[in-house]
């Protein structure tokens, strides 16, 4: 554990987020999966930062994870990276509004990726990411009007959709 334990105070801004305000529940399914996932990632990064590896923590949001992996493949939810790389070509503007998070991890230009379910920006770096790296993420996912887009019949979902049907022969 960080001996000023920088990244604790990234989890408790993260758990003081609330969702009171908007119905998960009429969300995009699939963008809804996908900012429960960059959530649970950003969770499992700032607590491998934060507690022993083995901490029960850790091994719980690994399982979780572990878990998610599977749901990714299921539907259309396996579209969405693609998605991300079809707004950066041709939607530029909603491109760039996304949270950076999402437009690192599933730009295929970016090296981020998510390694044993870390964010990780830099693959050659051993660094950790910094935490206002991070709180600068949970902020972006929890902008109001990146969640107004969530919605079933918001402007990100509507593009979704979209592309799903444009696609749908994939």
């Amino acid at each position: 554990m960080h001996a000023d334990n920088e990244y604790t105070a990234v989890l408790r801004f993260l758990y003081e987020k609330s969702m009171i305000l908007h119905d998960m529940s009429q969300f995009h399914k699939v963008l809804s999966f996908y900012f429960i996932d960059s959530l649970a990632h950003i969770d499992y990064t700032a607590s491998i930062y934060a507690y022993n590896y083995q901490s029960p923590k850790n091994i719980m949001g690994a399982e979780y994870l572990r878990w998610r992996v599977d749901g990714e493949r299921k539907g259309d939810r396996s579209k969405f990276p693609a998605f991300i790389n079809w707004l950066k070509k041709d939607h530029p503007e909603k491109f760039s509004k996304l949270p950076s998070l999402w437009q690192m991890i599933y730009d295929t230009d970016d090296p981020a990726s998510y390694r044993s379910f870390r964010i990780v920006l830099d693959p050659d770096s051993k660094n950790e990411i910094p935490s206002n790296m991070l709180f600068i993420m949970i902020d972006e996912f929890f902008e109001s009007e990146f969640l107004k887009s969530l919605y079933s019949d918001a402007s990100l979902a509507t593009l979704f959709d979209t592309y799903i049907g444009r696609n749908s022969s994939e």
